[in-house]
C-alpha cells in the first residue's frame, strides 16, 4: 500500500482527540477535510476505523490495532523533534529504560543518580521488567534500553554489552537468625523455606540451576514478583531469600535483615545493556549507555 504520511497524520489526531473536529483544529485544517481523509484512508484500508455518532468517534477493533503502531511512530517523530530543538546541551528531552529489579539494584541507580546531577533536565522514564519482558520492551519500541540481567534468549535484532556484576547473598530474619556467622552450605539451605523471584523471570532460572549443578531440587515456598519484595517477605520471617548485596543497608539489628555466609558463594551475576541494532539513540540515551558501559563502583 502506498498510503500517504498525512493520511496517517490526520488518522493520528483523530484518534488522540476522538473528535475530527479537534483533530481538524490541531492540523489547522476543517473538519470536512478530515473527513474526506478518514474515509479515504478506510476505504484503502477496507475496514472502518471509527464508530461516529452525534457525540463524536471512537475507534473500532481494527482502529485500536492502527492507532496503537501509528502512535508509536508519531510520538517518536514528536520526541526526535523536541530533542533536536533542544540542542545539544540536554537541557530538555527523556530516555526510556527498562529495567529488572537486579539491574536497578545491582548499578542502574547509581548510575541514574550521577546522571541527573550531570542532566537535570532530561526526564527519565524508568519501568521495571523481568529480563524477557525487558528485552520485549526495547525491541518493540516502547524502551530505548533494557538494563537487565543474563538469562534469557537475546533476539538477533539486538545488541548486548555487559555492564556490571552483582554479588547477590542470603539472607533471612530474625526468625532464623541462628543461621547467621556459620559458613552454610547450599544443602543447609535448602533444608529451609526458600523465597525466591517467580517463575519465568532470570532469577528463578539462575537459582534453579544453581541449585541443579549441586543436585538440590529447587521449589521454592514462596515466590515474588520483584526483587524488592524480597526482602519484606524474609523480614517476616517467611523464609531464606537472595538479593543483591547494595540492597543490604544498616545493622541486623535495626533493618531486621541478617546476611548469611555462603561455604561456596554464590557466583556473581552479569548485567547487560541492550539496544535495537541499527537504531540510533537519542542524546539523552547515548548519554545514559555512555556513563553504563564507564561505571565503577564506589565513583
Amino acid at each position: 500500500m502506498n498510503i500517504s504520511y498525512d493520511s496517517y497524520r490526520v488518522f493520528y489526531y483523530a484518534a488522540k482527540y476522538k473528535s475530527f473536529s479537534q483533530a481538524a483544529a490541531a492540523l489547522y485544517n476543517d473538519q470536512p477535510n478530515v473527513t474526506r481523509m478518514i474515509r479515504r484512508l478506510e476505504s484503502e484500508l477496507r475496514c472502518p476505523l471509527f464508530f461516529r455518532s452525534p457525540q463524536g468517534v471512537r475507534l473500532t477493533p481494527e482502529g485500536e490495532k492502527l492507532y496503537t503502531h501509528i502512535a508509536v511512530a508519531f510520538e517518536s517523530i514528536a520526541a526526535g523533534e523536541a530533542e533536536l530543538l533542544s540542542g545539544q546541551s540536554l537541557q530538555a528531552g527523556a530516555v526510556r529504560i527498562a529495567a529488572s529489579g537486579l539491574a536497578l539494584q545491582g548499578c542502574l541507580l547509581r548510575v541514574l543518580a550521577r546522571y541527573r546531577r550531570e542532566f537535570p533536565h532530561v526526564r527519565i522514564c524508568l519501568t521495571n521488567h523481568s529480563t524477557p519482558q525487558g528485552l520485549a520492551a526495547v525491541q518493540n519500541g516502547l524502551a530505548d534500553l533494557a538494563v537487565v540481567s543474563e538469562g534469557s534468549i537475546v533476539p538477533d535484532s539486538l545488541v548486548k554489552q555487559k555492564v556490571a556484576e552483582v554479588q547477590e547473598v542470603p539472607v533471612c530474619g530474625a526468625g532464623f537468625s541462628q543461621l547467621a556467622g556459620k559458613a552454610l552450605s547450599l544443602a543447609e539451605l535448602a533444608d529451609h523455606p526458600i523465597i525466591c523471584l517467580t517463575s519465568g523471570t532470570s532469577s528463578h532460572t539462575f537459582y534453579a540451576d544453581l541449585f541443579r549443578r549441586c543436585d538440590l531440587p529447587f521449589c521454592p515456598d514462596i515466590e515474588v514478583e520483584t526483587v524488592d519484595q524480597v526482602l519484606p517477605v524474609v523480614r517476616s520471617d517467611l523464609g531464606i531469600g537472595f538479593v543483591p548485596r547494595e540492597m543490604l543497608l544498616g545493622s541486623p539489628e535495626l533493618t531486621g535483615i541478617y546476611p548469611l555466609t555462603l561455604a561456596q558463594p554464590i557466583p556473581p551475576r552479569s548485567i547487560y545493556l541492550f539496544q535495537r541494532k541499527n537504531q540510533p539513540l537519542s542524546m539523552a540515551a547515548q548519554q545514559l549507555r555512555r556513563m553504563l558501559l564507564q561505571d565503577e563502583p564506589g565513583i
